[in-house]
């Protein structure tokens, strides 16, 4: 784990089980899961696109072998998940769960869930945005108005957010400065030989995140054209406002 948290959380696009090396086979996936050993993981592309979409992790195998069951959600008959988005965790509660359709040219949406944890609450916004820069500016736009309508508890965004740029012609501008760090920027597409920093954890507050790293390992290189990407972050001392009351009625 990066160092300073007590929790990790990890971000990791599966390509619908394809590997690097054109080969489906979703059993790797789960390998380079187990290898992460994280708390929380938020998955895209984690079923097919198009047609019945059906999902293509077998989640008994997941729980077994990494101790990871799905955050429910309300999908198509054969799917776990919501536009080939999926949050497993390990230990804690969801206490809220909603899925949103996201504007633009693709089918794109996100996972709002708000989670117990053992180490205290926490929201995350799992997201798989566009390949187009003004699609991808007006769900970044989408996202920041769900991140805003609740309670102030810690959040992360996090997923493939296709946007490698930084500076004026980012679509990733309209976060700041609620979220951060936008200029921690790790190279995780193509899997073989990353170059484009495409995958991002991101918090709010900015110091909920204590370090982000790739998961870069021989099997995460052939697994996905993706590699993973962790953030170790502290939610002991990130209680959301009222918890201290409530813990003291």
């Amino acid at each position: 784990m990066p160092d300073g948290g007590d929790t990790l959380i990890a971000s990791y696009n599966v390509h619908k089980g394809i590997g690097f090396d054109r080969r489906f086979d979703p059993a790797r996936i789960i390998s380079v899961i187990r290898e992460m050993n994280a708390d929380v993981i938020a998955l895209q592309e984690a079923s097919g696109r198009f047609g019945a979409r059906e999902s293509l992790l077998d989640l008994d195998r997941l729980e077994h072998e990494c101790g990871l069951v799905p955050a429910p959600v309300s999908g198509m008959d054969g799917q776990h998940g919501w536009h080939g988005n999926l949050i497993l965790l390990r230990e804690g509660t969801v206490t809220s769960a909603r899925q949103l359709t996201l504007p633009g040219v693709e089918p794109r949406g996100a996972l709002v869930m708000d989670l117990t944890l053992k180490t205290g609450p926490l929201r995350i916004i799992a997201a798989h945005l566009g390949l187009l820069r003004n699609s991808r500016a007006k769900q970044v736009e989408t996202l920041l108005g769900e991140a805003q309508a609740h309670d102030e508890r810690p959040t992360l965004l996090m997923g493939d957010l296709n946007e490698w740029r930084l500076g004026r012609r980012s679509a990733l501008n309209g976060l700041a400065p609620e979220f951060g760090p936008l200029h921690a920027t790790l190279p995780s597409f193509p899997s073989r030989f990353p170059v484009l920093a495409l995958d991002r954890v991101l918090g709010r507050p900015h110091d909920l995140i204590c370090g982000v790293e790739l998961h870069d390992t021989p099997l995460a290189r052939v697994a996905s054209d993706h590699l993973p990407i962790k953030a170790s972050i502290r939610l002991g001392e990130a209680a959301a406002p009222g918890d201290d009351e409530s813990a003291a009625a």
